[in-house]
């Protein structure tokens, strides 16, 4: 059970120790911390940051953490790791929330409140750098001219629209090259998904008509377009030009079938976020849905990672800080719940912004109705998380009894290497726990041959168990000298080893060699003709045995091997390229890039270059008389 969880003192002496040792080091800054606002950094020995935090007044807020009294368990926790701290001032307390958002996405520390999976949105884009506009997705930074329209929550929901502004308003969607060497119409043209403006099907002022329509449409003015469109069916119709009439109606039938989706109607709200919360089991679920225009652009559930101690306000303080580091808010964000510091965040967002934005939390009307299905979906969302959830701690229960661990795994460390005849060596390290795979974890090792006193060993022809002696030997050298105590998580509760009995033999051999007793070691061998299913499982003093084909903690951990090698893999063949890409030539002193160029074109070869004579050196243009000598030596230095 963590005992971050609990109530009360309950830690052992040693660790109270500890903790008053990291008052004292809070205590050595308080004469020279400033009274202005601005954000500190806790930080270990070894520079890891622990926490990031923003105060109106820096000074009284760190002595704060000096009351170990007033503190909860997980917070002495880290008092008692700070061995140092760092301190920025900022002119007001918003320019300090937004430095903590920053730092804490790109720090990632152990004890604030984490926004994972913050990737960047997608949107559309009408390019402004063509006489016949194209439109397309675009995702990342906003360098192209054009206008751009969204986020949208996913690809697939800017996938959809792109297909329906097709339809209606027959835009190009081709790069600006294919256009240029088009000499008739494309299938798109065909399938009527596009005016063909390439070989002059339409006019720069036709086309530039169908522009302005799309762009209103993505501007919320869909119904005033449709009334057109439909004033202009009905024309052709009058005039007996029936194809034209059908083809309006169809364009008047792809912006319908987008209005007949949408599931939120909120009148007077045309751009706002809708952030919504919810909890359960001590998971937070936080659903963040997009209205652009009018219309719902899609949404996103997130799982922030946060302590026990952490309020819904703080939560969704710290959720909008590191959600709109990287993203313009709109001027209306709509919350389920009020957030703690709402002056704060509000005068930071617009910074931000660049506009007033606001924060509310409706109580009736639409807008409480739309809010409420963002709070619904996020409901859902927890409830379909924790049952997965469910199901995986069943498949780590499985593999507790099956290993005979005291308890479930939390952490299991899984090893693979992969080389060539014992060139480009690489070892790796994934790791899975209750969440399942934990990337940030993952660790990659280039094999650098010694054991684990740092002696040199003979690896010739890709010696497998001294790649595996060399990657435990550093891995767990490392976590017993960073976290002696097994206080921080770095520890597995499972180590499983690719390989059969030899591997595992050498794993054995490197934790005696390192005095470790405790940590439970088994090993996975691909069946006869490697055969999927047919895995023997090797652990310490039993018999390999195997489970039944259909077992699901047979699967379970197929995919955790199965991971780990695509990881190893996918490492050496990075080394791989990076190392053929080098030349001979690199490693020799004054020899630079125009240099190595002007010896390669004119001996055509690294090699050619290692067989050339002194005089075919001097030869080349830029290689002095000096230089040349130098490169002769580096090749023939038996002579």
């Amino acid at each position: 059970m963590n005992q971050e969880n609990g109530s009360g003192d309950n830690r052992l002496p040693d660790e109270k120790n500890t903790a008053l040792t990291g008052v004292e080091v809070i205590k050595s800054y308080l004469a020279t911390i400033p009274t202005t606002p601005g954000v500190y950094r806790m930080l270990t020995g070894a520079g890891d940051v622990l926490y990031v935090g923003k105060a109106k007044n820096l000074k009284k807020r760190v002595t704060s953490y000096a009351n170990l009294a007033r503190q909860s368990i997980r917070i002495r926790r880290m008092i008692a790791r700070t061995e140092a701290m760092e301190f920025v001032s900022t002119h007001t307390e918003a320019e300090a929330l937004l430095l903590e958002a920053n730092l804490i996405k790109r720090l990632a520390p152990r004890y604030n409140i984490l926004l994972r999976d913050d990737k960047s949105f997608p949107s559309i884009l009408i390019t402004g750098d063509h006489d016949f506009p194209q439109v397309l997705k675009h995702r990342g930074a906003r360098k192209r001219k054009g206008e751009y329209f969204g986020p949208f929550a996913s690809a697939g929901a800017v996938n959809q629209s792109l297909h329906v502004m097709q339809r209606a308003f027959l835009l190009r969607t081709c790069t600006d090259s294919v256009f240029a060497a088009r000499s008739r119409p494309c299938l798109l043209y065909q399938i009527k998904r596009c005016a063909a403006p390439c070989v002059g099907h339409v006019s720069k002022e036709e086309y530039a008509a169908l522009v302005d329509q799309a762009r209103a449409f993505l501007t919320g003015r869909s119904a005033e377009i449709q009334r057109h469109l439909a004033d202009q069916m009905q024309a052709a119709s009058d005039a007996l030009e029936f194809e034209k009439a059908a083809a309006l109606r169809d364009r008047i039938r792809a912006m319908t079938s987008v209005q007949a989706r949408q599931d939120i109607h909120a009148t007077g709200v045309e751009d706002a976020d809708v952030v919504a919360l919810h909890q359960s089991a001590g998971q937070t679920c936080i659903q963040v849905f997009f209205i652009r225009a009018g219309y719902n652009y899609g949404n996103r559930a997130y799982y922030p990672s946060h302590g026990t101690d952490a309020t819904v306000g703080q939560i969704i303080e710290a959720f909008l800080g590191q959600f709109y580091a990287n993203k313009v808010p709109p001027r209306l964000i709509l919350l389920s719940h009020r957030v703690d510091e709402k002056v704060v965040l509000t005068d930071a967002l617009s910074d931000r912004a660049g506009v007033r934005v606001k924060l509310e939390v409706p109580r009736r009307g639409d807008k409480k109705k739309v809010v409420d299905l963002a709070v619904d979906n996020a409901e859902r969302a927890l409830g379909r998380r924790l049952a997965e959830s469910a199901t995986h701690r069943q498949l780590l229960e499985g593999v507790g009894e099956l290993f005979e661990l005291d308890a479930p795994p939390e952490r299991i460390e899984v090893y693979d290497n992969s080389h060539i005849s014992g060139s480009n060596a690489v070892g790796a390290m994934i790791v899975a726990g209750p969440e399942g795979f934990m990337k940030g974890a993952y660790r990659k090792f280039n094999i650098k041959q010694v054991d684990a006193k740092g002696a040199a060993i003979d690896m010739a022809d890709g010696d497998d168990y001294a790649m595996m002696r060399e990657v435990l030997a550093r891995r767990f050298s490392r976590v017993m000298k960073e976290d002696p105590e097994r206080a921080e998580g770095q520890w597995p509760d499972l180590v499983l080893i690719d390989g059969g009995a030899g591997q595992l033999s050498a794993a054995l051999q490197t934790f005696e060699e390192l005095g470790l007793t405790d940590v439970a070691i088994a090993s996975i061998a691909k069946g006869p003709d490697r055969n999927a299913g047919q895995e023997q499982f090797f652990l310490p003093g039993r018999r390999p045995f195997r489970l039944d084909s259909k077992d699901p903690v047979l699967y379970f951990l197929q995919r955790l091997r199965d991971e780990a090698h695509r990881f190893a893999i996918g490492s050496h063949r990075t080394r791989r390229s990076r190392d053929i890409e080098r030349s001979p030539l690199d490693d020799i002193q004054g020899i630079g890039g125009a240099r190595k160029r002007a010896l390669l074109h004119h001996f055509g070869s690294a090699k050619a270059v290692a067989e050339a004579g002194l005089a075919d050196l001097e030869a080349v243009e830029g290689i002095s008389q000096a230089m040349a000598a130098r490169i002769y030596a580096w090749f023939h230095a038996e002579e």
